[in-house]
């Protein structure tokens, strides 16, 4: 996995850590730690933790669609051994 896309899975999981804190608690660690959720860096921040969770959607179609091809030809030799037994 790229480097980039180890860090916006990071970052996504942050994001997604921090809106369960705000269903159960009520409290937003980025806005208070911004001093606001409407100051622009919480605005960048925000920002950033959802374009992280676009480019994660990429990463799990990425996997899904590779999921069911074989990655070598020696597998697709062990797999065709499998169904001539």
């Amino acid at each position: 996995m790229e480097t980039l896309q180890k860090v916006t899975l990071a970052i996504a999981l942050i994001g997604a850590l921090n809106w369960g804190v705000v269903g159960v608690f009520r409290f937003d660690v980025i806005a208070q730690l911004t001093e606001g959720a409407y100051q622009p860096l919480a605005r960048f921040l925000y920002i950033v933790i959802g374009l992280s969770g676009l480019m994660a959607l990429q990463v799990l179609f990425t996997y899904w669609r590779s999921e069911g091809e074989p990655k070598s030809t020696e597998e697709i030799q062990s797999a065709s051994s499998i169904k001539q037994i």
